[in-house]
């Protein structure tokens, strides 16, 4: 399979799923029907795909957020890698285990069929890295030399999922797990270089999912407005931030329904970074939906010009899914229920582990905010009158996203970012 070529930026992404023999026993299992994808309804699958995708986002955030481990934590992670990996691993599901990775990635199986979501990730993989030289998705699989997957599931990785294929030898776990992560630290040019660490010994596939996107901001902060500023973690905590600085003719909304003020700030190709700064978090949280992102990208938006302050930032995070997608309903693939009788006939083959990273780095040149690329101009601003000031001094919420078909990269919480 063919490698990749690595592109360079400033969000990444990584996520891995192993897959390793157990000591259980696999019950009788059903047979998944697969269909022929009828042409005239790819149109309407890829609408379907797409809308699940975008449901998912939201759902997995709040899980991440409800966790109690990431309390008074930022969130940052990528919709978009997890379910390009948990699709590519239905592609070896069969039974009740390929019905609760269809339900928790909300494909409703009576109107999909794994080929319908094959072929829509597939496209959604080509366009991701057409569209932008500044993007760069794919898959990977990791083998164990001594472990024969069906070549059935290997060609529909490669051919609808990009996946890259290595042969590695997984009872030299430090050895595999340095190959692993040399793979990965290459595709996110050095932002995620520790993936994978204490290799169960007994796996024998590891399924990976990476994601890259470096953007440069359509109107750029000037770094001598960068000044020291108070950001306002909590009621009782700050800690001081680079805060930039800058005033412009800006696409922002205030969204009455969530108290929340919305900022975009597009990047210099077809890419946004949306900024949301709610009056109370856990209003935004539990409300936020795939229709508040098209209402504000396709209708509600309007140029006005705004004083805007952002915190300069890097960030990184790293999450255990396991339990986060037990949760969600796709719990046999973790244990002695697991049929993965789309990858092998062996007996004993579950889901051990699965494990997300992330970073995010703003900064003058790749966060910064304008709508310089718009030309609707509602009202006619007085130069003589101070521009309102839009303020991220608290906790607030960020959200990249492919402004023509609503993709979102990736989902987070930023609530303290100096950590």
């Amino acid at each position: 399979m063919m490698m990749m070529r690595a592109a360079v930026g400033l969000w990444v992404l990584s996520a891995v799923i192993c897959v390793g023999r157990g000591h259980h026993h696999l019950g009788h299992d059903d047979n998944k029907t697969i269909q022929d994808t009828v042409e005239d309804g790819s149109a309407n699958s890829v609408s379907l795909v797409t809308e699940a995708n975008q449901e998912f986002s939201f759902r997995l955030y709040r899980k991440l957020a409800a966790d109690a481990d990431s309390q008074g934590k930022n969130i940052f992670f990528s919709p978009a890698s997890v379910s390009t990996a948990l699709a590519a691993l239905s592609v070896g599901a069969q039974g009740e285990t390929h019905r609760q990775l269809f339900s928790g990635l909300g494909f409703n199986s009576s109107l999909l069929t794994q080929t319908d979501v094959d072929q829509a990730f597939q496209m959604f993989l080509q366009r991701a890295n057409n569209t932008s030289q500044d993007a760069s998705e794919g898959t990977a699989v990791f083998v164990d030399n001594r472990f024969k997957p069906k070549p059935e599931f290997l060609q529909t990785l490669k051919q609808s999922y990009f996946t890259d294929g290595f042969n590695v030898d997984f009872s030299q776990s430090k050895e595999s797990a340095g190959t692993i992560n040399k793979y990965v630290e290459e595709k996110t040019n050095g932002k995620i270089d520790q993936l994978v660490k204490d290799l169960d010994p007994n796996t024998v596939m590891c399924l990976i999912s990476y994601i890259y996107y470096k953007g440069k901001w359509a109107t750029q902060f000037d770094p001598e407005l960068t000044k020291q500023d108070d950001f306002n973690v909590d009621e009782n905590t700050k800690v001081s931030v680079d805060m930039m600085n800058l005033e412009d003719r800006l696409h922002t909304y205030h969204d009455y329904d969530l108290n929340t003020m919305v900022l975009q700030l597009p990047f210099n190709s077809s890419y946004s970074m949306l900024l949301m700064l709610p009056d109370a978090m856990a209003t935004l949280e539990n409300a936020i939906s795939p229709n508040h992102v098209t209402k504000w990208l396709k209708a509600m938006m309007r140029p006005r010009r705004h004083d805007v302050y952002i915190p300069k930032f890097s960030i990184k995070t790293s999450y255990n899914l396991n339990d986060v997608l037990s949760e969600m309903g796709m719990t046999d693939m973790f244990g002695g229920r697991a049929n993965l009788r789309g990858i092998s006939e062996e007996q004993g083959l579950a889901v051990s582990k699965v494990v997300h990273k992330a970073t995010l780095d703003v900064d003058e040149a790749g966060a910064t905010a304008a709508a310089a690329t718009s030309i609707n101009m509602r009202l006619k601003s007085n130069p003589y009158l101070p521009a309102p000031v839009l303020k991220f001094n608290r906790p607030f919420m960020v959200l990249i996203t492919e402004r023509n078909t609503e993709k979102i990269l990736f989902l987070g919480k930023i609530i303290n970012p100096t950590i």
